[in-house]
């Protein structure tokens, strides 16, 4: 396989996975809030849900629009956040290319709530009525990290504001002028 490089030295890629109700959107929220113009997100459920409406599984278009989506924003100059459930067996060898095609730094977070903190969280979002406990507990993969050790492993306890502020450091997006677009 060719690869194709993208992004530059200077573009930042932020993928951030986790279960449902982990604060993925939260955060990349939260992200984009503290740096402004110049943060590109690339959500999963944007994505899958809205644009194709497709189930989550093995092979799925979305897979390949996410990485389109992210590719173009690097190449366009924009830092990236690719936040969603992202199953490692689904989406790994997507996010490694991706990884290994970046130009500039990459940081990846998983975001890990245990399943108890899972439901309470669940129950305050939107979708709450729709998705029930069973169907919730068929989602959850505890501890579901991308091989090799490249992600930083964030826990319940860290508050929004931490994990954004955390985040922005580590990446060296806090440093960063935001876009003038």
């Amino acid at each position: 396989m060719n690869t194709v490089m993208v992004g530059t030295e200077q573009t930042r890629l932020v993928v951030l996975r986790g279960n449902s109700a982990s604060g993925k959107s939260s955060v990349a929220a939260g992200l984009r809030e503290k740096f402004g113009r110049g943060l590109a997100l690339v959500a999963q459920d944007n994505l899958r849900r809205i644009v194709l409406r497709e189930h989550d599984r093995p092979g799925a278009a979305n897979i390949g629009l996410i990485d389109l989506t992210a590719r173009y924003a690097l190449d366009a100059g924009y830092h990236v956040v690719v936040e969603g459930i992202l199953y490692a067996d689904r989406y790994g060898d997507m996010l490694a290319q991706l990884r290994a095609d970046h130009r500039g730094p990459t940081h990846g977070y998983y975001l890990h709530v245990p399943f108890d903190e899972t439901l309470t969280r669940h129950a305050t979002k939107p979708i709450a009525d729709k998705v029930n406990e069973t169907q919730l507990r068929n989602w959850y993969r505890p501890h579901d990290l991308l091989p090799g050790g490249i992600e930083t492993v964030i826990g319940a306890d860290s508050a929004l504001h931490e994990t954004v502020d955390r985040i922005m450091r580590d990446t060296g997006l806090a440093h960063l002028p935001a876009r003038d677009c």
